[in-house]
């Protein structure tokens, strides 16, 4: 069975991030992709422009619409700009029984902030306790705990620790941002913690990395997968999505990654077809 995964995230109209990347994610991993939208964005791969916010009862509405006629396996959070949509969010994410991705999307890969500062503490409260797995990377893991940026694995642990205790299953905490020759993630649950390591690919292209690992993380979550398994499974599909991103040429900026890298090329899949004059 293919299973059902709804995305509540803003659009990125650039196709590398947001609910753009979390179909494809979804899509490219075996699931079947919806989406709920929070906000649009007038970006590119230099930066964002402008954000305009969905209006929260009309993000309530999209998630109830769905919810009463599809059945949910996962769904994954990226961004959601305001405390009043995080309280909607909230609200009906208790209506649904199914596995919880939050990506606490808070700045884009160029700097522009996408969650209101005065909101971190409505996702902190409100979101957290309700998640299934958490992935922040480690500057929205230190606001998130109002503390310093983690420098070290030590630091990362604790700081894991401390996400963990505030109500989530689960933290799979990213840590590209460790100046480091790998790319050392970090899953923790009540089993403990567990390294995750990869290569630190040379590229530019990494945007909307987080959005493609949550919505990947999400359907794996719905396939069954423990968070651990699903973890890594969704590291690997993103690696492979970066270390391929070279086959596309997009933008002067960030560039996104190639999230169909496995799939054969189109050519091969025709469907040849007869024509007959009348």
């Amino acid at each position: 069975m293919i299973p059902n995964i709804l995305s509540i995230a803003g659009s990125d109209p650039s196709g590398g991030a947001g609910i753009q990347a979390d179909i494809k994610s979804i899509s490219a991993n075996g699931g079947y992709a919806m989406a709920a939208i929070t906000g649009l964005t007038a970006q590119n791969t230099c930066g964002v422009t402008r954000i305009y916010p969905v209006a929260p009862d009309m993000v309530a509405d999209q998630i109830a619409a769905l919810r009463s006629d599809i059945r949910i396996d996962a769904i994954k959070i990226g961004m959601l700009g305001t405390a009043d949509v995080i309280a909607v969010v909230a609200d009906e994410l208790a209506q649904i029984d199914a596995p919880v991705v939050l990506d606490p999307v808070m700045v884009a890969k160029s700097g522009d902030r996408l969650l209101q500062a005065n909101a971190v503490s409505a996702l902190r409260e409100q979101l957290l306790p309700l998640a299934t797995i958490i992935t922040p990377n480690l500057p929205e893991a230190a606001d998130l705990l109002e503390t310093a940026e983690a420098q070290t694995l030590d630091d990362m642990a604790a700081q894991a620790q401390a996400l963990l205790a505030l109500g989530p299953q689960a933290v799979l905490l990213k840590g590209g941002h460790l100046p480091s020759g790998t790319s050392p993630d970090l899953i923790c649950s009540s089993e403990g913690i567990n390294l995750l390591d990869g290569p630190r690919i040379n590229t530019k292209n990494t945007h909307g990395t987080g959005c493609t690992l949550s919505a990947a993380l999400a359907t794996y979550l719905a396939k069954g997968f423990s968070a651990k398994d699903a973890a890594c499974a969704a590291k690997t599909y993103v690696a492979n999505a970066i270390a391929t991103s070279d086959k596309l040429t997009l933008g002067q900026g960030y560039g996104p990654t190639h999230h169909f890298f496995s799939k054969p090329a189109l050519k091969d899949r025709i469907i040849p077809l007869a024509f007959n004059k009348r």
